[in-house]
């Protein structure tokens, strides 16, 4: 692993925002693309890969979240007068654990795992599927609660699944409020409180991406673990306590068939490190390589999140499909209090 510091300079992201530069303050996910491009990401990672295996099954994953996604029921959403009240309030007006889940999320949940179980025959990850589909409602609803609070007692072979079920749910409803209430005077989505938490369902973020525009600027966006919304922050600044002082980078030196080693500074992923709260959230960088996805790629990177963890960094973000049971995979957990 080596280490890139940030420098005291303005990065073109700075000096934009400054000389008053537009650029949305949001990216929603589009319906037609979310799981699809991160499947297809996916399984190009997975090719020689030592987590192989499990980025197949990711794969598989998203390609039911995509089948799933595309043909959702109708659920539940906020009023016009929900969203303008969260808007004043400047809150997330899907809070993922306060929301009250529309029922009809278990149906879709159960049609995403009737369309994965024959993706997984021969896999061990088979049983685990067939085992959730024989559940009954309360017990579903359960493992959700537990998910989204963050709560000890969550089935982690099951966590995955429950995991992706409820990101199909969130992402419908952010789109489905958008196609409803979008091309109104106020947005339905703004700027809340808490800028370190997404703007449309309260959740912690995955990760950041740095995404290019049209006139080739490169804008640094928080990608929610939930509802895949992204919001902007700018670069060289914690994602959690929001200090600019003592930010580094770190990145995994590969070692290309020349024996070269990867340069830090070029690499695609990375992990933005800060003194000042000791946590850490990794950056995939599109100017670097336009295939990455926020997802995709920091399931790929894991051993990253070993080597800055081993130094003593904790994670802002949660990757829901690498749960592990600790505290710090509460998406809406304790672990907000400010160092």
């Amino acid at each position: 692993m080596s280490v890139t510091k940030a420098t005291p300079l303005l990065s073109p992201e700075e000096i934009a925002v400054r000389s008053g530069q537009q650029m949305p303050y949001l990216h929603l996910p589009v319906r037609a693309e979310l799981f699809a491009t991160r499947e297809t990401r996916l399984r190009e990672l997975a090719a020689g890969h030592a987590m192989r295996d499990f980025l197949l099954f990711a794969a598989e994953l998203a390609h039911v979240q995509h089948e799933v996604l595309q043909d959702y029921p109708e659920v539940a959403l906020p009023s016009g007068d929900d969203l303008l009240a969260a808007g004043r309030a400047a809150q997330a007006p899907l809070p993922a654990p306060l929301w009250p889940r529309d029922p009809a999320w278990r149906a879709a949940f159960r049609r995403m795992l009737e369309l994965l179980a024959p993706r997984l025959a021969g896999s061990p990850a088979q049983a685990a599927v067939q085992a959730l589909l024989a559940q009954d409602d309360a017990h579903l609803e359960g493992q959700a609660e537990l998910l989204l609070q963050g709560a000890a007692g969550l089935d982690m072979s099951a966590a995955p699944l429950v995991a992706a079920g409820l990101q199909v749910y969130w992402t419908h409803m952010v789109l489905a409020i958008q196609q409803t209430h979008g091309a109104a005077r106020q947005e339905p989505f703004g700027r809340t409180l808490d800028v370190t938490l997404c703007p449309c369902c309260g959740s912690l973020p995955t990760s950041s991406v740095t995404r290019l525009d049209a006139s080739g600027s490169n804008f640094r966006y928080l990608n929610c673990a939930l509802c895949s919304t992204q919001w902007h922050m700018v670069r060289v600044k914690c994602s959690h306590c929001q200090s600019t002082k003592g930010i580094h980078y770190h990145s995994l030196q590969a070692v290309a068939t020349d024996g070269a080693q990867e340069d830090t500074a070029q690499a695609s992923v990375q992990a933005e490190t800060c003194d000042e709260c000791g946590h850490y959230l990794k950056i995939v960088r599109m100017e670097r390589d336009l295939h990455v996805d926020p997802v995709a790629d920091d399931v790929a990177t894991l051993t990253l999140d070993i080597l800055v963890s081993e130094a003593g960094f904790q994670p802002h973000g949660v990757n829901l499909l690498l749960l592990t049971g600790g505290e710090e995979d509460a998406g809406e957990s304790d672990e907000r209090t400010r160092n």
